[in-house]
């Protein structure tokens, strides 16, 4: 016969953390980099000094480091960014990778 406690763990669920993704910004020869810091001041919500440092890390290592979020977040911040730099003329392109 089981116990009350027995059926707790019988139906006990494993949880799952979602994934997570890394944004970044993709370098360009086109983008002003004024306009980088205020992508990242504005969809990324960074200060205007980590704004700073990570474009200099897209102009550098042609690629940077926004952030990590969940699938749904990383997606729209994609989005977003490709839609702010596409309504003001800037080729600038960001991608999302699996963490």
């Amino acid at each position: 016969m089981q116990t009350h406690t027995d059926l707790e763990l019988i139906e006990e669920i494993a949880l799952k953390y979602p994934k997570k993704y890394k944004v970044y910004l993709l370098n360009d020869d086109y983008t002003s980099m004024d306009f980088v810091v205020d992508i990242l001041m504005s969809i990324f919500h960074k200060s205007y000094e980590e704004s700073e440092a990570i474009m200099l890390e897209v102009h550098k290592n042609d690629k940077g480091l926004c952030g990590v979020y969940t699938h749904e977040i990383a997606e729209t911040k994609v989005m977003q960014v490709h839609k702010k730099a596409r309504d003001n003329d800037f080729p600038l392109k960001s991608i999302m990778e699996e963490e």
